[in-house]
């Protein structure tokens, strides 16, 4: 384990605040809060959200730092440290480490397409280009192998460059470089965006409260959304958050510095509502979320806007920081593994993560071309779909529900040290009246978040369309839908009543009638092709009767 005379810390509380708030702030801000916010009633919705980010996410995120504080190690090493003698706590630390590893071999694909599109916007390739264009030069990247593996292989390479540059002189003096421009990027964008002609309205759809919103949808619908938003945002459970509160001294308390968090997260993912809704709505632009918005819909809104390059460029660079600063931490997670529990030089650690995750990385870049066909989840998904769910569904619920049970209850840490260790330093104290609440109903809730997303995957497994049913299966109900009479084999002709139609080789025709069947032509008119029309004149590419046949075929006699 590690010595914590040795251990290096962060250099200043600035840093430890912005440092944790580069982890949280991520892509799920940008391209899903706006998008749940409007949908689902706007302020209104952010009221709910509100409440249960701070009964929710928020002592989740104090547990993880008090027990990083706690035993000064990562999350493989901090349970080994705190635990009772005789239980197994520790073996959760090793799958905090692999949610960690599993979380970037998809969110490293994803941040090289921030990259990406930085330097796409900024050299001008979208100029000019229709939203179908724009939509199918996203499809094109997808589908290079090359391009996918490239832009990852760079987010992968920076991220641990900055690692191995120290904790104080790179992570933290990076990180803090790059959260203070993506506050004041996303501030200018938010200006720029609400005083375009047309903004009102995406202001308002996004930002006025409206209760029958929240219904509409269905009111489970809404709190789940809600409540899953406020527990996916700040990225806790696997341990991502512990790292920092192992670098942080005693002088304030978690609580407080939490809090702090929190309101930074809430605020960036506020700020980016407040770019989109405006600017898609001054543009005509139906708003989406998740990557169609980020990479085809924003895009065209920019090429459309006057100085939509600039603009689209500092989007982009605002979406870029907030991936690299998420994966700037986790990556000091895994780094901070290899120097606490493997006693690794911290050059030697970057190294050995760094080929591992180059490796590990690869299937999802090659998700969306050479390994298009391996759908894990269904029709339609792919390999970056099974990771995310394995970390967002599975790791992150299960993880937190591990972390509430450690601090309070007496079977791991225990309630008393946990309070003991978040209440250490001046600032805001942990509700301590609160505790049947996190023993009891907290556990429950994160349950019902756990449970609900399988049932949903189950729903959307079960939605699939099924396997075509053989020509047999199907013949004989259609032909009791069109006949009255039994269905006529065409060898054996029988005479059709008036205005009947006849099925003969998947070939319609009507005999006589007044009114055609939908899809077949009335007396007079062309028939269906192959089959000439009463009048003679035949469909394309079929000789009327005593007219010359194509080549090598004999005219009607």
């Amino acid at each position: 384990m590690s010595n914590d005379a040795n251990r290096e810390n962060l250099g200043s509380r600035l840093g430890f605040l912005l440092v944790s708030a580069g982890c949280a702030i991520g892509l799920g801000n940008v391209w899903r809060f706006p998008y749940i916010t409007g949908k689902y009633g706007g302020a209104a919705f952010v009221l709910v959200y509100l409440f249960f980010l701070v009964f929710l996410s928020l002592p989740v995120m104090i547990m993880e730092f008090s027990v990083g504080r706690a035993a000064r190690t990562n999350v493989a090493g901090a349970f080994h440290k705190l635990h009772p003698a005789g239980t197994k706590w520790h073996v959760f630390g090793y799958l905090g480490l692999f949610g960690n590893a599993c979380l970037m071999m998809f969110y490293t694909t994803v941040s090289g397409w921030m990259l990406a599109y930085f330097y796409y916007t900024a050299s001008g390739q979208f100029t000019g280009l229709s939203p179908d264009q724009i939509g199918a030069f996203f499809g094109a990247t997808l589908e290079s192998p090359a391009t996918q593996l490239g832009w990852m292989a760079l987010v992968i390479f920076i991220g641990f460059s900055v690692c191995s540059i120290g904790l104080q002189g790179g992570v933290e003096r990076v990180t803090k470089f790059m959260m203070s421009g993506l506050f004041i990027i996303v501030v200018c964008l938010a200006i720029r965006a609400v005083t375009l002609e047309g903004a009102g309205p995406g202001i308002e759809f996004y930002l006025k409260p409206d209760f029958s919103r929240l219904t509409e949808n269905g009111l489970w619908t809404s709190i789940y959304a809600a409540m899953g938003q406020a527990f996916f945002t700040l990225s806790v459970g696997i341990g991502s958050m512990l790292i920092f509160g192992s670098y942080l001294d005693r002088k304030r308390s978690l609580t407080g510095e939490g809090v702090n968090i929190m309101c930074l997260d809430l605020f960036a993912a506020l700020m980016a509502g407040l770019v989109i809704f405006p600017a898609c709505f001054a543009y005509n632009v139906e708003p989406g979320a998740g990557p169609g918005l980020i990479f085809v819909t924003l895009p065209n809104v920019f090429v459309n806007m006057s100085g939509g390059i600039i603009f689209g460029s500092l989007f982009f660079i605002f979406m870029s920081f907030a991936a690299m600063t998420t994966v700037i931490a986790v990556f000091e997670n895994l780094v901070a593994f290899g120097i606490d529990n493997l006693r690794w030089t911290r050059k030697k650690s970057v190294a050995v993560n760094l080929v591992a995750m180059l490796l590990l990385a690869s299937p999802c870049a090659l998700g969306f071309n050479l390994l298009a066909d391996f759908q894990p989840l269904g029709p339609g998904s792919v390999v970056l779909d099974l990771e995310d769910f394995i970390v967002s569904n599975t790791l992150l619920p299960l993880g937190s529900l591990v972390f509430v049970i450690f601090c309070s209850t007496r079977y791991g840490w225990g309630w008393d040290k946990f309070v003991a260790e978040a209440d250490a330093g001046q600032g805001l104290k942990f509700p301590t009246f609160l505790k049947p609440y996190f023993q009891y109903v907290l556990p429950v809730i994160i349950l019902v978040v756990f449970f609900t997303g399988y049932y949903e995957l189950y729903q959307k497994l079960s939605a699939a369309p099924p396997a075509p049913p053989a020509v047999e299966e199907v013949a004989a109900p259609i032909e009791e839908h069109i006949f009255e009479n039994p269905a006529v084999l065409p060898n054996e002709p029988a005479a059709p009543a008036e205005g009947d139609a006849v099925i003969v080789e998947e070939e319609t025709v009507v005999i006589e009638g007044e009114a055609a069947a939908e899809g077949v032509p009335a007396e007079g008119e062309v028939a269906v092709e192959g089959v000439p029309a009463e009048d003679g004149s035949a469909a394309e590419g079929v000789p009327a009767e005593g007219e010359a046949a194509a080549e090598g075929e004999a005219a009607n006699p």
